[in-house]
């Protein structure tokens, strides 16, 4: 059993994977501010710490406890607010992020595993599917620092021997993810659905995503925690599929027509974006379980069963 502190743990992966290290038998305290995080999503069985990534007395706190490892997932997860507001997004995601790595560089823990974004750092590659070793051009500030935080992470294990995983995800998706945010299209189109709204369709629906469930990544997060690996891998399907593809596996989940109305593209938004998964194979021994239209009617099935 080991004592494992994840950031972000009321959240929609977090609260997922948290779920599945107390299953193991594992100690887990969960840090989360509940911004966007919720708390009927917090395992019962956690020590729960209600607090910013930002606070002062993190260090201290994590001396005290002693943990062997630190799953760090507590974000500010919205492209769109980090365009519109780039200095908070950095404030959270690099300066809050050196925080959790002073954290246990300070208290001895024995590895970070970071949960990055494959679908934000690499920006519109000429690769498709796109590798960890194409180059990385995020086209939005919430990628841009997500990427600032991996090379520090490179820098603590260079200069403090810190060991460390980066964990690139794909598009994820699943029940409890966040609704209302960009990064949550087949949330908030089969919310919608399941209570009979009606949903924008950006663009011509032809932009393509890589989207992998939940409890894949799940998985992934997981066998991190037992490999020696200092560096990035993806962790996607390798699956191109477009918004009409999407679209068409919650209609096919729900029985019925999804209501659409249709809006300009918007700007600065990537045209296509999959991941290899070569890696996460060969380093991991993982590969995605779950096909996208299986995940998407386990999605839409949680979903309709939640108030409108």
């Amino acid at each position: 059993m080991s004592k494992i502190l994840v950031t972000g743990g009321a959240g929609f992966i977090g609260s997922t994977l948290v779920d599945k290290l107390i299953d193991q038998g594992h100690a887990v305290t969960v840090l989360d501010s509940l911004i966007s995080g919720r708390r009927d999503y917090l395992n019962q069985a956690v020590d729960f710490w209600e607090m910013d990534i930002l606070d002062e007395s993190l260090s201290a706190r994590c001396q005290e406890a002693k943990f062997d490892f630190i799953y760090h997932l507590a974000a500010q997860i919205e492209v769109s607010k980090s365009v519109a507001d780039p200095v908070f997004d950095n404030r959270v995601n690099v300066v809050g992020g050196l925080n959790i790595l002073e954290a246990a560089r300070t208290s001895g823990v024995k590895k970070v595993i970071f949960a990055s974004t494959g679908g934000a750092i690499y920006g519109d590659s000429e690769e498709i599917p796109t590798s960890e070793y194409a180059p990385t051009y995020p086209l939005s500030p919430y990628g841009i620092n997500k990427l600032a935080l991996e090379k520090y992470l490179n820098y603590y294990s260079q200069v403090y021997g810190l060991n460390y995983t980066v964990l690139r995800f794909a598009n994820v998706y699943g029940p409890r993810q966040y609704k209302g945010g960009e990064a949550g299209v087949i949330a908030i189109f089969t919310e919608a659905m399941a209570h009979d709204k009606t949903c924008i369709l950006y663009g011509d629906g032809k932009q393509t995503r890589d989207f992998v469930y939940v409890d894949d990544v799940v998985a992934a997060l997981i066998a991190a925690n037992a490999i020696d690996c200092r560096g990035e891998i993806n962790i996607s399907t390798g699956e191109e599929s477009d918004l009409w593809r999407m679209i068409a596996a919650i209609e096919e989940a729900a029985g019925k027509k999804l209501k659409l109305e249709r809006a300009p593209a918007k700007l600065g938004e990537q045209r296509r974006s999959v991941l290899s998964n070569r890696r996460a194979l060969e380093t991991l021994n993982w590969r995605p379980q779950v096909s996208f239209e299986e995940g998407v009617r386990r999605t839409y099935q949680w979903v309709s069963q939640q108030p409108a």
